[in-house]
């Protein structure tokens, strides 16, 4: 179990992006919805998720893709 830290939901297209940083952890945790989910902040979770790179202006960054949140 994983103590969500912050948790911001965006629109992008027709999906919902949600971003989620986890306590312990240096890198965002993003998964895509088609409705706006409830404010996850300081709740306990369990993810499923595998790391990813996102390249954003030319950077590459690391993140994890979550493919599963209990």
């Amino acid at each position: 179990m994983m103590k969500v830290e912050s948790h911001v939901q965006r629109k992008q297209g027709d999906w919902i992006l949600n971003t989620l940083m986890i306590e312990g952890y240096d890198v965002p945790f993003k998964y895509k919805r088609k409705k706006l989910y409830k404010n996850l902040k300081g709740q306990r979770i369990n993810l499923t998720y595998y790391p990813m790179t996102e390249t954003v202006a030319g950077m590459e960054f690391e993140i994890m893709n979550v493919v599963r949140v209990k």
